[in-house]
């Protein structure tokens, strides 16, 4: 039986650590290089990019709620795209200076999995687009 090491992050919010072993037997093979190893799915094969349905988008790793269907919006880029989090304290926004460039990196605030991206050229009241990788993500149908 595994341990999880459970702390609090900067927000307060309870932390899930697991070590690499543990991620691997829970995660996909998908999932693991994306969460965990912070790579990128191929855009437009991701499961959710043309998802319309009604609910809520949850962090693969732990569940932790982390979009509504209320923000996703089509934007295009091949992956899905939200204006903003449910909740801005469920998410960490990170410099990211990989690959030659500047873009700011998307985590979940409960595990420290790697989501994705956001950008300033989206929609809406917050000009932000997060775009996020399907399989970082679970989808509850409301």
């Amino acid at each position: 039986m595994s341990k999880h090491i459970h702390t609090q992050n900067e927000t307060g919010l309870s932390r899930v650590e697991k070590t690499d072993d543990e991620w691997r037997r829970e995660l996909t093979p998908a999932q693991f290089d994306v969460l965990r190893a912070k790579g990128t799915e191929r855009p437009f094969t991701g499961r959710y990019v043309h998802e319309k349905r009604d609910g809520t988008y949850r962090c693969a790793g732990c569940g932790a709620e982390l979009f509504s269907a209320d923000t996703k919006f089509e934007s295009g880029t091949g992956w899905p795209s939200f204006t903003e989090p449910a909740d801005r304290a469920k998410v960490e926004l990170h410099d990211d200076q990989s690959f030659g460039m500047h873009r700011i990196e998307v985590t979940c605030a409960t595990c420290g999995g790697h989501l994705g991206h956001v950008f300033s050229d989206g929609p809406g009241r917050t000009g932000e687009r997060y775009c996020i990788n399907s399989c970082s993500l679970e989808f509850d149908e409301h």
